[in-house]
């Protein structure tokens, strides 16, 4: 197409533009398996129209993709999900939602770089996809929250339980969320900054 120099290109809308009192923004990844929830978290609680890379499912996924316990899902993320929320006048946060089924991990190196934090969002119903996931934050040195997205039909255990079921160490904070509300979803990236910022007050965080 041939732009005239008279022709106006849009801009971003209005909604979307960063808050003139933003003074430092963070990157924060929100990985798990597929179907867990994870592009529902960033539409959810972000503040500006969330950027999303969902594509149709075809037959060529069948035996390639586990959808188990998603057979409904219809789309999935190929590349990432992409969302904004100021969690105080002067901090932002950005939001990368990593795509879900195995053949697309390799995106993940890519969108860790430069994190300072994720969530691992967690299915109840297919708890051995986190093992990976968690394992690949522990190789990168990425500090994280666990959150244990509710689904209707998802079995309930204790949380103590889960905690050994996953081998994850008593100073990782895990809790429940509804990733499709707004303020279930906020609570659990609060969680993850009062976190870093235990880790940053203990030096632990470089």
């Amino acid at each position: 197409m041939d732009f005239k120099s008279s022709d106006t290109i849009p801009g971003p809308r209005t909604e979307d533009h960063l808050p003139q009192t933003a003074q430092a923004a963070v990157k924060i990844v929100i990985v798990g398996g597929f179907g867990v929830g994870k592009t529902t978290m960033v539409g959810s609680v972000s503040e500006i129209r969330p950027l999303t890379t969902e594509e149709t499912m075809t037959q060529a996924g069948v035996g390639v993709d586990d959808n188990y316990g998603s057979d409904s899902k219809t789309a999935t993320t190929v590349a990432m999900d992409f969302g904004r929320i100021s969690i105080t006048e002067k901090l932002v946060l950005y939001l990368f939602g990593t795509p879900g089924q195995e053949r697309f991990w390799f995106l993940w190196n890519g969108l860790f770089e430069g994190a300072l934090g994720a969530v691992v969002l967690v299915d109840t119903r297919r708890l051995e996809v986190s093992f990976d996931v968690i394992g690949r934050l522990e190789e990168r040195g990425v500090p994280f929250v666990v959150a244990i997205n509710s689904f209707p039909d998802g079995p309930r255990y204790p949380m103590e339980e889960l905690r050994t079921a996953l081998d994850l160490p008593p100073e990782i904070p895990m809790m429940e969320c509804d990733a499709r509300r707004r303020a279930s979803s906020r609570d659990v990236l609060m969680t993850l900054m009062r976190f870093l910022h235990s880790l940053a007050m203990t030096g632990a965080l470089t």
